[in-house]
Formats: C-alpha cells, structure tokens, sequence
C-alpha cells in the first residue's frame, strides 16, 4: 500500500458497505488519513463505535464528515488536504429510483459534478468514482442517472490535465451481500420460518465480493488512465441458483421459493460492457479498460482516418459470461465474512 503512505483518503458515502470494506482493508496500512462522507449521523456514529471496539490501536485515522454530495459546499468543506477520493455515495435501489427519479438525478448525476468539481479545485490527485453494470444500456432510472454519471466523469476528465486530477470509472455487478442486496432479505425469510421470495428464476446478475469491489477501485486507481472505464471480469448465475444456495447453508427449503415477478425497472440480465464499448476494450487479464473518446468536436479530420480493426469482443453480459452453480455459487458466499458470521449464529 505504498501509493497511500501518508496519504488522506476520502470516500464519500462512506458508511455503506464498501466504505465499510475499505476501512477494513485499509486501517491497519500506513495510510495517514480516512475521511468517511456522509449525510447520516447515526450511521456515522454506529461506525465510529465499531470501529473504535474492534480496531482501538488504529481508529484514530477515521475522520468523520457530515455533508450530502447534493450539497456543492458541504463537499469542499471536507475536501481540503484530500489525496484521493473513492466516490461510492449513489441512490442505488433500482424500486427507489423508479419512483423518485429526479432524487436519483441529484445524487448521482449532479452530486458526481459537485464531488469531481471541488476535487479539480482542491488539486485533488486521483478521483475513482463507483458505477454499476446497470448503467450500460439503461432501462431504469437508476442506471440511466449512473449513465448520466459516467458522461460526468469522462466530460470532467477531458477539462483537466490528469497530471493535476486523475478521474476514473469503475463498473461492476451485484456486491453479494452489500446492504439491501437479496441475500440478507433470504436469510432473514428463512429464520422467520417465511418462503424465500425471488422475482424470475430465469434471471441472471453478475455477482462478486465486497473485497472484490474493493479490489477493482485499487486496480483502477494503479492502472487507469483518466477517463476510462474500467470493468472486473466477473461470473454470474441465476437468481435460481443463488436462491438455492442460500437455502442449502441456511437450512432452507427450496421447494417453497416463491416467485414474485420481476420489479419495477429490472432487466433479465445485466450488461458490464456494451457492444459499442467492446470495440476499443483493452482486455487486461482478470479486468477490462475502456479508454475514453479523447477526440474534439470537429469531426471532419477524423474522416480518413477510419477504425483500422474492431476488437473480437462483443457484448459483456451476465448470460454470456461463466454462469455458476449452485457448489460453486456456495463456495464464493462462504468466503464472505458475513456468511461466516451468520452461519456462526445458526
């Protein structure tokens, strides 16, 4: 972790699970500084006590901010002295979204502007914000403001030199277990003796780790050039087949999951990279770099030039990529702290 001796970090919406998952990868390092941004006070305070009980030699590196993205001065306010920036403070529930679609344009799409703005101001080093699998081809609010977020980002990234502010884009699927993800919902059902609800069967996500999450933004952070995209090559599976390995760790049964149907602005399957991005996608072994369209308004002396060779890859999407079973769907959960802990409770 030498690129963060010393450094100031801030993370803004910092009290959810992937705040959560850097401050546990992160606390015990030399970093110098860990700012956590965000709007809720009693989450602020639930993690200032964790982490003052489990990690009292060390917790004293967590700096506690309160401020919304939507708000432009609450945001500089925590930003002087800052390095780098993970911006992971989003309206994330595709439901939510649906029916408040205007809220999700304030926080993701203009809070995005108003973080990216005060960190080119404070000379902010490297800026990686956090999207979602969901903003390629969007169907829902949700994705289309997180659409809206990465043309935020890329825009940003062409009006400032990187040498001064460095802005990356990481995309990725469902965080299994991140808070109010499914598998929470299912274990909960089952202890209350209730049927595991699913919307189709048929449908299938992505599915990755926290610490993978976390993971991608270090690897963006270290190998992204400003205004790319970058994308973890991840496997999914099908809401059946997770559904099914919830109920053989927790006991329950498979034959009473009910299906509820799909909600409010889902899709069937998600695309991590579309097929238009395929075109100039680096493949970088276990991720893939979008780089951004540095080219200018006037068109006209790009005519000749033409596109030489198209890459092979097509559309990146949760059908065509490894699809789990249920062993092995069972085997990547109990790698999750989370899963260890409430399998512990049983």
């Amino acid at each position: 972790m030498s690129l963060f001796t010393g450094k100031t970090l801030l993370i803004t919406g910092g009290t959810g699970s992937f705040g959560n998952a850097v401050l546990n990868r992160f606390l015990r390092t030399d970093i110098g500084e860990i700012r956590v941004f965000s709007r809720d006070e009693k989450k602020q305070d639930d993690m200032r006590h964790e982490f003052q009980a489990k990690m009292p030699d060390v917790a004293e590196k967590i700096k506690f901010y309160i401020g919304d993205v939507r708000d432009l001065q609450s945001v500089k306010n925590a930003m002087h002295g800052v390095d780098y920036i993970f911006h992971a403070a989003a309206l994330k529930q595709v439901p939510s979204c649906e029916f408040f679609p205007i809220e999700a344009v304030k926080t993701n799409v203009i809070g995005t502007e108003n973080v990216l703005t005060a960190a080119i101001e404070e000379g902010v080093k490297t800026v990686i914000c956090l999207s979602t699998d969901k903003a390629a081809y969007p169907v829902n609010a949700m994705g289309t403001s997180k659409a809206m977020m990465e043309k935020v980002i890329v825009a940003k990234s062409r009006t400032i030199s990187p040498d001064k502010t460095k802005i990356c884009c990481t995309r990725y699927g469902n965080v299994m277990c991140s808070r109010g993800s499914v598998i929470p919902l299912w274990i909960d059902q089952i202890r209350n003796g209730n049927p595991i609800t699913l919307t189709d069967p048929r449908m299938t996500r992505f599915i990755m780790s926290l610490e993978e999450a976390v993971d991608l933004v270090l690897f963006a952070f270290e190998h992204g050039t400003s205004g790319d995209i970058l994308v973890q090559k991840a496997p999914a599976c099908t809401i059946k087949t997770q559904a099914e390995a919830v109920c053989e760790l927790f006991g329950g049964n498979k034959e009473d999951i009910k299906v509820i149907g799909i909600r409010h602005g889902e899709k069937m399957y998600e695309t991590l990279l579309t097929n238009e991005e395929c075109a100039n996608a680096i493949d970088m072994g276990n991720f893939y770099r979008v780089p951004s369209d540095k080219r200018g308004l006037n068109y006209d002396k790009y005519f000749s030039e033409g596109d030489a060779q198209r890459n092979t890859l097509t559309e990146f999407n949760s059908n065509n990529t490894e699809l789990l079973s249920v062993e092995q769907v069972k085997e990547k959960m109990l790698t999750l702290t989370y899963i260890q802990e409430e399998l512990a409770k049983r």
